[in-house]
């Protein structure tokens, strides 16, 4: 369970993610590094911290023209990430380049996820966008539509873990933020569960930031959440 344990690195400060990443060494199973992190350091900040110990998911959530999403996942490739985010919105042909792009480098290692719809987002925020429907209906169509496009997974809330199971299948990776502990503030996050709750859905991997990061005990949270996704 310990390696299906991501923990959000979301911070401009390389002195605050590099603790993080060697207080957490050997506790999770990869370092999520977002546009907070990415934006001030670069590649070389992602690669500095992260070292050798730490595989790293790079959630930039890509979204453009499907060349330059093909252009701007390439650059970002020597790092090798384990795990890489554009958007699903951006349509199949965007999600199709991203995919060659990934061939072209030869990568294998490398994993392309397509972020549904945001976990701080629910229904009425969804049709505020012009979204018809439910926000789960339009989570599965994004779903659909990304595995119909090549990619290997997808990032949900745990709310829509299961349909997207039903729809995509086993093997399909599933990647959920929105993970607190029992008693944990919700913060911006509204569709949210408890690890093990989103394990017992069926989650590939899931992704903690605050509940890890914010705590007195960053290695005591990271297992309470290990415990947690074990019991389910």
């Amino acid at each position: 369970m310990k390696q299906r344990l991501i923990c959000a690195v979301d911070t401009t400060s390389r002195a605050r993610a590099e603790s993080l990443a060697a207080t957490l060494d050997g506790e999770v199973g990869a370092l999520k590094f977002g546009l907070e992190f990415f934006n001030a350091h670069g590649l070389a900040g992602v690669r500095g911290t992260a070292g050798s110990r730490h595989r790293v998911f790079l959630d930039l959530k890509l979204h453009d023209i499907p060349a330059t999403v093909a252009g701007g996942l390439a650059s970002v490739l020597p790092l090798a990430p384990f795990l890489v985010t554009v958007h699903a919105a951006g349509g199949a042909a965007m999600m199709r380049q991203a995919m060659e792009a990934v061939a072209a480098a030869d990568r294998p290692g490398t994993r392309v996820l397509a972020v549904t719809v945001l976990t701080s987002l629910d229904d009425a925020d969804a049709r505020a966008t012009g979204v018809g429907g439910s926000l789960r209906d339009q989570v599965l169509r994004l779903a659909e539509l990304a595995q119909a496009s090549g990619v290997d997974g997808v990032v949900c809330s745990p709310f829509e873990v299961r349909g997207i199971r039903r729809v995509c299948g086993p093997e399909f990776l599933v990647v959920v933020p929105g993970i607190r502990l029992p008693g944990d503030s919700r913060d911006d996050q509204k569709r949210v569960m408890t690890p093990g709750e989103a394990i017992a859905a069926g989650a590939s991997f899931l992704v903690a930031g605050r509940s890890i990061t914010r705590a007195a005990d960053p290695v005591e949270a990271a297992r309470r959440i290990v415990d947690d996704m074990a019991g389910a």
